[in-house]
Formats: structure tokens, C-alpha cells, sequence
């Protein structure tokens, strides 16, 4: 839903049941977390359990998902960087004969390896404490590295490029960045909870 609504409107618009064509692809990272969060409020409800207090628990694995999830576009060949000429580019058969940025590596390593250990340590640290914490951290560290990433991504071809050379997936990610500076202003400010 997340795809269909942020990156092909127009084209599901015409054609709404290839909306349900999952195995064309038309994954979006954006979509899945908000369905996750969706998953886990109504879980949470449910059972009765702190919505905040099952987040950071989720928010400490994540990046181990994410780190698979770049690995498996690496391999697929897919999400491929911009043409470059630095010694460690890539020519993917689906990007043509230019060497590329493998920016599924460069996100592998940010998005999971290193904003694992930024929440293993923050955890370690005591922030499962100040409930809410680690949610927020994961959704600003995930946005700002998305938005790094992204400036060795290639585009999505039906959108390109838009306001100042930016993409689609930099701009999603800036409501992450928010919310996360939000949730932890918010765990901040309150009381450290059992």
C-alpha cells in the first residue's frame, strides 16, 4: 500500500489490481513500517501491553532485518546506486553497463550493522528504561541514514528526481527523523519506567 501510494499512483490509478501483484515487486520500506506499527498498536491493544514498551524491543531487532533485506537487493541486483567511478563500483546486469555505487551494501551497513550496535549500546545502557527511547532513536537514525544512502541510490525510474535533487525515499524519511526526535525528547523528559 505504501508503493502504491508513494511512488505509482498514477499507474495504480488505471490498473488497481496489479496492486496485488506483490511478485512484480513494488516493496516499499516506508509502507511495511507503517503496517508494522499498525500490527503492533493492535497487538498491543489487545493483550494490554505499553505500545512504547513492545516498540523498543522491535526497534532493538530491526536493523537485523534491514541488514538481510539490503544483502538480499544486493544479490537480486536490485536498488542499485547511481553510475560512479569509484574503485569498488559494480556493473549490475540490470543497471546496464555502468559501474554503480552498491548502495545496497552502503545501506546493509548503515541502516543494520551500525544503527544495530547504536541500539545494542543503547540498550546495554539502560535506555529500555525511558520507555519510548529506543523507538525514536530507530526511526531518526533509520531516516537520516536512509537520506545519506539515498544520495548514491538511483531514483526510482517512473519518479526520478524531485525538489532539489532529492528522491522519494528521502522524503519519506523525513517524518521518521520527526517522530523519532519527538519520541525522544518525549522518553527524555518523562520518568524512567520499570
Amino acid at each position: 500500500i505504501g508503493y502504491v501510494i508513494a511512488y505509482q499512483p498514477h499507474y495504480y490509478l488505471t490498473h488497481p489490481l496489479d496492486a496485488l501483484a506483490v511478485w512484480q515487486g513494488g516493496m516499499s520500506f516506508h509502507g511495511g513500517l507503517t503496517g508494522v506499527f499498525v500490527a503492533i498498536a493492535l497487538f498491543t491493544r489487545k493483550r494490554g501491553i505499553p505500545l512504547l514498551a513492545l516498540g523498543d524491543i522491535i526497534a532493538l531487532v530491526a536493523p537485523i532485518g534491514l541488514f538481510f533485506g539490503r544483502i538480499a537487493n544486493f544479490i537480486n541486483g536490485e536498488l542499485y546506486g547511481r553510475a560512479t567511478d569509484v574503485p569498488w563500483a559494480i556493473v549490475f546486469p540490470r543497471g546496464g553497463n555502468i559501474p554503480r555505487h552498491p548502495s545496497q551494501l552502503y545501506e546493509a551497513g548503515m541502516e543494520g550493522l551500525l544503527l544495530f550496535a547504536i541500539m545494542l549500546a543503547l540498550y546495554r545502557m539502560g535506555a529500555r528504561a525511558h520507555r519510548g527511547l529506543m523507538s525514536g532513536v530507530f526511526l531518526m537514525g533509520y531516516g537520516i541514514f536512509r537520506i545519506i544512502a539515498e544520495t548514491f541510490r538511483e531514483p526510482d525510474v517512473q519518479i526520478g528526481y524531485l525538489a532539489f535533487g532529492t528522491t522519494m525515499g528521502q522524503w519519506l524519511s523525513l517524518p521518521l527523523i520527526a517522530i523519532g526526535v519527538w519520541l525522544i525528547a518525549r522518553a527524555q523528559n518523562g520518568a524512567r519506567t520499570s
